[in-house]
């Protein structure tokens, strides 16, 4: 898993903001790139305000505008326990 810090280059825009990718974790799966990144609103009606946003890349660094699915095999988080979590075992199957 990696973290990038340096999002003052990485910019977003949405239907009710625009902004920067204030911090990034992302993780190398066979397949694509899981990502969570900190939304920082800096224009429009969401502006002053936070997001988290769970997307994911393709292998190249292209953002993909499809659904996030990450199967335990593909998380490392996941394959691990989380201290004080109680999580279903067949929840991430």
């Amino acid at each position: 898993m990696k973290a990038k810090k340096d999002a003052s280059e990485r910019t977003f825009s949405l239907h009710w903001g625009s902004g920067v990718i204030e911090e990034e974790v992302q993780i190398e799966t066979e397949y694509h790139r899981p990502t969570i990144q900190l939304l920082k609103f800096t224009a429009g009606e969401a502006a002053g305000t936070y997001s988290i946003r769970f997307c994911h890349y393709d292998l190249r660094g292209r953002f993909q505008r499809s659904p996030l699915i990450v199967t335990r095999r593909s998380d490392p988080i996941a394959q691990s326990p989380i201290e004080g979590a109680e999580v279903e075992e067949d929840a991430l199957t």
